[in-house]
């Protein structure tokens, strides 16, 4: 059962790592794809985790396991940086946007304070 665990960890890290270059070059064209397979390796591993005691692991498939849980932890940092990029850059446009729809009838004064004109 290890084996089958230990094909398991290598597919999702193989897949982790992809996103990982992928979100650290930039290139977002296939993190859908990533996501997905992702998602699959995830779902693989939960079913695998029922059928074994983790009292029976060998230190070998724990140390393993470790890795794992370090990686996942890396990948979640990342994926978190680039949601708040994302939403940086998501807050500037709707500010463009709502200055740019604006008639000067309000503005923000230097106390950061909105007055009518």
């Amino acid at each position: 059962m290890e084996a089958v665990l230990s094909q398991a960890i290598n597919r999702l890290e193989s897949v982790l790592a992809g996103e990982s270059l992928a979100l650290r070059s930039g290139d977002s064209t296939g993190l859908g794809d990533i996501s997905n397979r992702k998602n699959q390796s995830l779902l693989e591993l939960t079913r695998i985790s029922r059928g074994i005691e983790p009292a029976a692991l060998s230190e070998e498939m724990r140390a393993k396991l470790g890795v794992l849980r370090e990686r996942l932890g890396d990948n979640s940092r990342l994926l978190q940086i680039h949601i708040e990029a994302t939403a940086e850059v998501a807050e500037v446009i709707t500010r463009a946007m709502a200055a740019a729809e604006s008639d000067g009838t309000y503005s923000n004064s230097v106390s950061g304070a909105w007055t009518a004109k």
